[in-house]
């Protein structure tokens, strides 16, 4: 191959595979989230103890998680948006990756204690 036409997977490619990742794990969840809501027609009872795992310091960091997931997928689609539509964007589509990086990490941290906080209340105490 001639030099320079091999791919080999930068920032692009990464973007790419995260957007795709993050697209699937919420898709998940809104499944489970369409079937735990159906479970209180069928069986009140299943319900309550289905939302009552959900109190869990565990499942509060997977809610941490799909917080993140959410926020990278969004954030990282507005900056498709403007690669795909804005004539500089294929030219800044790296530096437009790593402001979605550091809005994200900005906005994790501030979620951190909003999201986290029951969990380790409950955890090391009030």
């Amino acid at each position: 191959m001639p030099a320079g036409t091999l791919y080999r997977g930068r920032e692009g490619m990464w973007s790419w595979v995260a957007h795709r990742v993050t697209g699937v794990l919420i898709f998940f969840f809104l499944f489970v989230h369409v079937l735990d809501t159906a479970l209180v027609r069928v069986s009140p009872e299943a319900y309550d103890d289905v939302v009552a795992t959900y109190k869990t310091p565990i499942v509060a960091l997977m809610e941490y998680g799909l917080v993140a997931a959410i926020l990278f997928h969004a954030l990282n689609g507005l900056r498709v948006i403007a690669v795909d539509f804005w004539s500089k964007g294929p030219r800044l589509q790296k530096q437009m990756l790593w402001a979605v990086g550091i809005v994200w990490l900005v906005l994790m941290a501030g979620a951190l204690r909003p999201v986290l906080g029951h969990a380790a209340a409950e955890l090391f105490g009030k």
